[in-house]
């Protein structure tokens, strides 16, 4: 039987990608960077919300070793990525603000979870506040729980 190649599907939290331009020896690193690396290699697509485009630009912003011209060229390599980019969508923000309200966490960061619930794609996260304030939330994969076996390319 001839094995047939799919490619798996994540949300990504700003938290993870943010961790592409942070120092050696931060938290997760390796674990991003592979994530990175097999999203570049075809293995695996990710998802994301057009708001992460403006919570890394300032996240980045406030990076006192970063130049304004280092955000931008950090910015323009992530958008020149070819991430699947979502833009507001009436559902996804209504499940965002009742995820808001039921573990008391910021619409910003509820939003992601939304997506990830209405395209029926795991979130993956670096954000672990976040994480353990909606602990029971079982589309959610911390960065450092990601295991190799994630990254590898399923078949049929």
């Amino acid at each position: 039987m001839e094995r047939v190649a799919i490619m798996k599907g994540f949300v990504l939290d700003t938290s993870v990608i943010l961790k592409w331009f942070s120092e050696f020896g931060e938290n997760d690193l390796f674990q991003a960077l592979q994530l990175r690396k097999a999203f570049l290699d075809g293995s695996i697509a990710f998802t994301v919300p057009e708001l992460l485009f403006y919570e890394l630009s300032n996240a980045l912003r406030y990076n006192p070793s970063l130049s304004s011209k280092d955000v931008q060229a950090a910015l323009d390599s992530v958008i020149d990525m070819g991430l699947v980019v979502k833009g507001v969508d009436k559902r996804v923000m209504a499940e965002a603000i009742s995820i808001a309200f039921r573990y008391e966490v910021t619409v910003y960061d509820a939003y992601f979870l939304a997506l990830s619930r209405m395209e029926r794609k795991p979130l993956i996260i670096a954000d672990y506040k976040f994480a353990e304030r909606v602990k029971f939330s079982k589309e959610i994969i911390k960065l450092s729980d990601l295991t190799s076996e994630i990254l590898k390319e399923p078949s049929l």
